[in-house]
């Protein structure tokens, strides 16, 4: 087996894309690669999966205690030939003052060995005393080697490798040049999602292509080879699907598609059947037991879900007559009466009775921590819990009375102190969820989709939500 952590002086040095193109170019080689992303994280993930042809697994440290995170990575590494983590930010950035969050904190706690990338612009001797830095702030890493991102030419490269292999024992594993082709367009959030990409698998063919011949796969194989085998008979966190199963729509299409890999695992395995539906072509709500629109871009497709009236019609009248709905973020957004962006205003949903209002700056971003209050539908009420948020938008107007379920003790949510807007059966929420041991919220909403469903009146509101507290 071959495991090992890419990580980076620095945010934004390439890393994404030299792991991507590794995953690919790996899996190219005919080895079943396995990815993960460190932290919150949906689209970087997107790419992981598109590029490795299996999901890309979230290790996240405020989320998920360790032992968990040692066992989801056993479990869906175990099959693999490669295991390749990507890191988020640079290598020894954290929360806190020891860096107990950080990616060198992950490899750590994995047992991984660490690829460096360095985007190497404007450097040349200057670099060794950067790899000498990182080597000795903490000297129990292993940092098995160095990858030289967008470099100027062949003759920068020279230059780098001298200096590299003078002042330093570091192996040099590539030197990848500055090109267009290895360029992913940008958004607020991040990369643009490969779900919508139409030239996605093309151009991930193409930055494998770059690393498989900018990069030695030999020798980064080779100093990654561990005879330590994960757990092959790791037992599932999830138990078996419950009989009688429900029907869930979920929204996936080029607006809506921020879904962990895991949470979805976790609705089936909680007995829930999920059935892809696109707020922007499809005409109606395929028939039903309950909701669950996800993040995404929906400002960027806003013109495209006000033009498919019958399916906001759809949607609304599901939801009013009491269809047990979760919407996160831009499903949140989708539920408003109108998104504003750049001076133009569509009309959405128009299940939550307030507009939806996006600006140049986060509203909410990072780890959150909130407590649901008696008034949610599904989650227990007083627990404490960990999650994440990352919103440019804001919901504005919102009516008197509006209830809400959620306190804030961390993070802004919808505004500032609450959030969770509950509407009739639905839950609306600016806040990200993670189904993990401290919230499996996925086992949960499928048991209240279940009850709802088997109740007398499932249009009551408040029974529902009472029984589902208890």
């Amino acid at each position: 087996m071959h495991r090992f952590l890419v990580s980076a002086a620095h945010k934004s040095s390439g890393k994404t894309t030299i792991s991507l193109g590794l995953a690919a170019a790996l899996a190219g080689r005919g080895l079943v690669v396995q990815t993960f992303k460190k932290g919150p994280d949906y689209i970087d993930p997107i790419w992981l999966g598109t590029a490795s042809g299996r999901p890309c697994r979230n290790l996240d440290f405020y989320l998920t205690g360790h032992d968990e995170l040692l066992a989801e990575f056993a479990r869906h590494g175990a099959g693999a030939n490669v295991c390749l983590v990507e890191g988020n930010k640079g290598l020894y950035d954290g929360l806190d003052l020891t860096g107990s969050n950080s990616n060198a904190a992950l490899a750590h706690l994995l047992g991984l060995p660490v690829v460096l990338v360095l985007d190497a612009r404007g450097m040349t001797r200057g670099i060794a005393p950067l790899i000498l830095g990182y080597q000795a702030f903490d000297p129990s890493l292993r940092i098995a080697g160095v990858v030289l991102n967008r470099l100027g030419g062949s003759r920068h490269e020279s230059k780098l490798r001298a200096v590299i292999e003078h002042y330093t024992d570091v192996p040099v594993l590539g030197a990848v040049h500055e090109h267009p082709d290895m360029a992913i367009a940008e958004r607020h959030l991040g990369l643009i999602p490969a779900n919508e990409v139409a030239a996605a698998r093309r151009r991930i063919s193409t930055i494998a292509g770059v690393i498989a011949r900018q990069l030695d796969l030999g020798r980064l194989l080779t100093i990654t080879a561990t005879d330590d085998t994960l757990p092959a008979a790791v037992l599932p966190r999830r138990l078996p699907s419950r009989p009688g199963k429900l029907r869930i729509a979920i929204a996936r299409d080029q607006a809506f598609g921020f879904y962990y890999a895991d949470d979805l695992e976790a609705l089936e395995a909680a007995g829930a059947e999920l059935v892809p539906f696109s707020p922007i072509r499809d005409p109606q709500l395929p028939n039903v037991d309950g909701l669950f629109i996800g993040g995404g871009f929906p400002e960027c497709f806003m013109q495209e879900l006000e033009a498919n009236v019958s399916m906001r019609d759809g949607v609304r009248g599901a939801i009013e007559a009491g269809m047990p709905a979760y919407a996160e973020c831009g499903g949140l957004m989708y539920l408003a009466r109108s998104i504003t962006w750049r001076g133009a205003s569509r009309t959405m949903a128009g299940v939550i009775g307030a507009n939806v209002v996006m600006h140049d700056k986060p509203v909410g971003r990072g780890y959150v921590r909130l407590v649901p209050g008696q008034g949610h539908p599904w989650l227990a009420p007083g627990i404490e819990l960990a999650a994440h948020e990352f919103h440019y938008s804001s919901i504005e107007g919102l009516p008197a009375g509006t209830e809400f379920a959620a306190e804030m003790r961390r993070g802004h949510g919808v505004d500032g102190r609450h959030d969770a807007i509950v509407h009739r059966n639905l839950v609306a929420s600016y806040t990200h969820l993670r189904s993990t041991g401290q919230c499996d919220w996925a086992t949960r909403f499928v048991g209240y989709v279940r009850r709802v469903r088997s109740a007398s009146e499932p249009a009551s509101a408040p029974p529902g939500r009472s029984a589902a507290t208890t």
